[in-house]
């Protein structure tokens, strides 16, 4: 057996959208560990891109604003997988840029409550799809970011939403708690080079300093945060539970880095 003990164990993965997402790298870590991994995707088309690289009896398709118990619908992905299911991920996002940055008072409140039902209530909705299937010491991990403290101008109210999705992940652990050991995580990357990221208004400039301000000078990996996904997936993390564990490469400690101050003063100059 490995040092993870994932052999054999059945996961899903929700929110797989290219082969650079974080969904898909986390998923070839675990078959690497021996899993047995399906695939939640958006759409049809989506699956069609993909099902040359994931095997096609496994991918499901998941659309998380669809219709309780609809074809496409999380009930329905879920009636699709056998039992038991020993862990899910919750890689699931979205938000409308397409007006770009605005002030935070300027938030218009149907991309607000759209992105709180997509990138957070969606967890909600899918810990309830598969209760019945969860084994009774499964895992469930979702995505978050690796802080909800900080007012980034251009990543807007997605912050206040993934805050509300760290919540959530507190109280589905409590709930589940009531009938078996289920444990609920979040996993905190700080910026990542992925397509869906190259979406936010500014986020190369971001994602520049980002690397700037890690203790090591360089960014966090798609592949690093897949890791520690299949760590909180498996056994070996089964003392970890209601949990965001951030993966920054030290980012949040070291903003008064004497190259950035410096850079900053000269910016004032």
């Amino acid at each position: 057996m490995s040092f993870l003990g994932l052999e054999n164990k059945r996961i899903v993965l929700f929110g797989v959208s290219n082969r650079k997402s974080v969904a898909f790298r986390v998923s070839r870590v675990l078959e690497e560990a021996g899993a047995e991994v399906w695939w939640g995707v958006h759409t049809k088309e989506r699956r069609t891109e993909l099902k040359r690289h994931l095997d096609p009896d496994r991918l499901l398709v998941c659309d998380f604003e669809a219709a309780e118990g609809a074809e496409g619908s999380p009930e329905h992905a879920a009636s699709q997988v056998p039992g038991p299911v020993h862990g899910l991920v919750h890689a699931v996002a979205f938000a409308n840029y397409s007006r770009g940055a605005q002030p935070f008072q300027h938030t218009v409140r149907d991309d607000f409550l759209q992105a709180v039902d997509v990138s957070c209530y969606s967890l909600v909705r899918l810990a309830r799809a598969f209760q019945g299937q969860l084994a009774c010491d499964g895992s469930v991990v979702t995505v978050s970011i690796s802080t909800t403290r900080m007012a980034a101008e251009n990543y807007g109210y997605m912050a206040p939403v993934k805050a509300a999705l760290e919540s959530a992940v507190v109280f589905l652990a409590k709930s589940f708690s009531a009938f078996g050991e289920v444990r609920f995580n979040a996993v905190a990357p700080s910026l990542l080079k992925t397509r869906s990221a190259a979406g936010i208004p500014g986020y190369a400039e971001s994602y520049m300093f980002a690397e700037k301000a890690t203790f090591r000078k360089r960014g966090v990996t798609v592949d690093e945060v897949a890791h520690t996904a299949a760590f909180l997936l498996s056994p070996r993390s089964s003392g970890i539970n209601g949990q965001t564990l951030v993966v920054d490469a030290g980012m949040g400690s070291n903003y008064f880095d004497q190259e950035l101050v410096q850079a900053a003063l000269r910016g004032l100059s």
